[in-house]
């Protein structure tokens, strides 16, 4: 697939991994995405997943003309990336790896091998020159690994992002909404590391941009400033839709209840788009993802043992880790004889930047009650607000 007249498509796309990194459903696939720039040198940027070595090798000989690569350029070490490292060592012994001082020693870690004499480390501002293309190197330690550089070809405004700018699913799926599974990655992936990406979003402003050639998903070319600015409001934690999202569990139907009438009267009061998630039965990924795109959030659960109920528990553990920040957060329990809920609530989420908890919480003591309608009410206007 050519890219631009110098840089050619060499990726694949997998349609038998059913789990990406053990635990993001894909059901649409993945795809590993590499690119091959052809010159006076010819450079491949990054290799894919061990499993499709031969199909990767197959690509970089049919696109190279059957010349043999002189460089590969590692941008990041993780294994859906890295794994086919030693295929392409042993299938080109005269290429040189070119990556960052932190990832050899990966390469050793991960796969026993070094090749000392055929590692060209690079870092910030250095430069590979190609023949009418030369390479720039960005380093963006923590997009998501330590390692990471991306990569700017400046004869055809090219940035090679690594990881950034990435999506679930395979590069032959039809797909017409790239944000809602960037956005499922981002956020699953990448999400904790929002200062790092501000960082490296900095660095990619001093360059002219045509181009976005990512490590996963569609090869970004068009209208780039939207891509751009979703990105910045995602690494900055800000509002990228205006609405409400309720994440509820429940034991016996009565939680749900209540989040169903909150849901209804947040609609009623014109609240311009509310969201709902069953944390017992959802993609936690998904809900994970709603939890940062809206600046308003619901967390309705049990008292369970004293404490909350474990899918929950689970959920607001993966916001912490994230460092969710910049939120509205309204709180619904419902106990039978100890409600527990809101306090134990309040305590996991009491470390994070910039949280408002709503003045209105509504406390469910088994079933829903007159009194519990009417603070759910009040609840509802004070989100509206």
């Amino acid at each position: 697939m050519k890219i631009t007249d110098g840089i050619r498509y060499v990726g694949v796309n997998d349609h038998e991994i059913d789990l990406f990194e053990g635990q993001y459903i894909v059901p649409e696939g993945m795809a590993y995405n590499s690119y091959l720039i052809a010159d006076e040198k010819i450079a491949v940027m990054d290799s894919v997943d061990g499993r499709f070595a031969d199909e990767w090798l197959a690509n970089i000989e049919k696109e190279s003309g059957g010349k043999a690569p002189d460089y590969l350029v590692i941008q990041h070490m993780e294994p859906d990336h890295s794994s086919s490292i030693a295929a392409f060592a042993e299938r080109f012994p005269q290429a040189v790896l070119v990556s960052s001082a932190k990832s050899f020693p990966m390469l050793k870690n991960f796969y026993g091998v070094e090749y000392p004499d055929r590692q060209l480390t690079v870092g910030e501002g250095d430069t590979l020159e190609l023949g009418a293309h030369t390479l720039n190197f960005i380093t963006a330690p923590m997009v998501h690994w330590p390692e990471v550089i991306m990569t700017y070809d400046s004869k055809d405004k090219v940035v090679f992002s690594a990881d950034a700018f990435g999506k679930f699913g395979a590069n032959d799926t039809a797909d017409d909404d790239w944000a809602c599974e960037a956005r499922r990655y981002y956020f699953g992936i990448v999400g904790k590391y929002g200062a790092q990406v501000q960082t490296v979003l900095k660095k990619l402003a001093a360059f002219e941009i045509e181009t976005i050639c990512p490590l996963h998903g569609p090869v970004l070319s068009d209208n780039l400033g939207y891509y751009l600015n979703i990105y910045d409001i995602w690494s900055s934690y800000g509002v990228e839709t205006d609405g409400v999202v309720i994440n509820f569990t429940s034991v016996y139907g009565n939680t749900k209840k209540a989040a169903g009438l909150l849901a209804a009267k947040l609609e009623e009061y014109g609240c311009p788009k509310v969201a709902v998630n069953d944390l017992a039965r959802c993609d936690m990924a998904e809900a994970v993802e709603d939890a940062f795109r809206y600046g308003k959030i619901v967390l309705a659960t049990t008292t369970y043992n004293g404490d909350i109920f474990p899918f929950m528990r689970e959920f607001i553990a993966d916001l912490t880790e994230r460092g969710m920040k910049n939120k509205k957060i309204a709180l619904i329990e419902n106990g039978s004889w100890g409600p527990m809920a809101i306090k134990k609530m309040t305590a996991m989420l009491e470390g994070l930047k910039n949280i408002e908890f709503c003045e209105n919480t509504v406390t469910v003591k088994s079933g829903l009650s007159n009194e519990n309608i009417a603070a759910i009410d009040a609840l509802a206007k004070e989100l509206c607000e």
